[in-house]
C-alpha cells in the first residue's frame, strides 16, 4: 500500500474567469437589478420591524 493513495484528493483549481466587457444595455440592466435588490432588502428590514402587514391567516381550533 502506497502512502500517497490514502486520504482526500485535492480539488482541481478552477481556471480564472476572464473579465467581461459590458455594453450600455448590460450596464443599465445590472444597475436596475441592483436597485431592485436594494428596495427588496429595505422592505425585508421593515417587515422584520413589524411595520408592514398584519398577523396573517390564523387557524382556529375548530373543524
Amino acid at each position: 500500500m502506497s502512502s500517497k493513495q490514502g486520504g482526500k484528493a485535492k480539488p482541481l483549481k478552477a481556471p480564472k474567469s476572464e473579465k467581461k466587457e459590458y455594453d450600455e444595455n448590460d450596464k443599465a440592466f445590472l444597475a436596475k437589478k441592483k436597485e431592485e435588490e436594494k428596495a427588496l432588502k429595505e422592505l425585508k428590514a421593515k417587515a422584520q420591524k413589524g411595520s408592514i402587514g398584519g398577523a396573517g391567516l390564523k387557524k382556529s381550533g375548530k373543524k
